[in-house]
């Protein structure tokens, strides 16, 4: 199998890997294969061989086939559309991704102001479609217009609010329930 044949499979790997609570060493020792390309394998930065990926599956006590449908299930193609409303959110609130995925995405239009100051474990990213927001960060007050992002690393303290009339601002992050990783 060359490398276009290869399976991405590293989501499945990482999920059963994290389901037994082992770590890449444990699993590198059970396969024979190293920490580093277990990484990169997980990563989806390496496409494994045949014959690794049978390790790989052996050291997390599961199969090939296993691994391949679960690395098939987790493949998501799912189109919101402009006018969609989630009814789980607040006026004014749009989910831009359904369900529970390493990337959360909101939307947020007219005059939102939580009055609250917000604190994520993992990375975000503000962006102005429309108007204009001032957003407080480390104590320092940033005004954004429409075009301009922001990047807040995890654990920065932030709050937001919008400072003109229609204003749409965009929210996206990694999930809290992603245990984001430097590299």
């Amino acid at each position: 199998m060359d490398e276009k044949e290869a399976p991405r499979v590293g989501a499945a790997v990482k999920r059963r890997r994290r389901a037994l609570q082992l770590t890449l060493a444990v699993v590198a020792s059970r396969s024979g294969l190293s920490v580093p390309f277990l990484s990169q394998v997980e990563n989806e930065r390496a496409r494994p061989s045949r014959r690794s990926l049978e390790l790989v599956a052996e050291a997390l006590e599961t199969t090939v086939g296993d691994l391949l449908a679960a690395a098939e299930a987790s493949r998501t193609v799912d189109v919101v559309r402009s006018g969609e409303r989630s009814p789980d959110m607040p006026a004014g609130v749009r989910a831009l991704v359904r369900g529970r995925h390493q990337l959360h995405a909101l939307e947020f239009t007219g005059e939102q102001d939580a009055g609250r100051e917000f604190q994520h474990r993992n990375d975000e990213l503000l962006y102005v479609a429309d108007g204009a927001a001032e957003v407080e960060a480390e104590g320092r007050a940033y005004h954004l217009g429409r075009g301009d992002t922001l990047y807040l690393s995890g654990g920065v303290r932030h709050r937001w609010r919008a400072t003109e009339p229609g204003t749409r601002l965009l929210v996206v992050a990694v999930g809290d329930h992603v245990e984001a990783e430097e590299q």
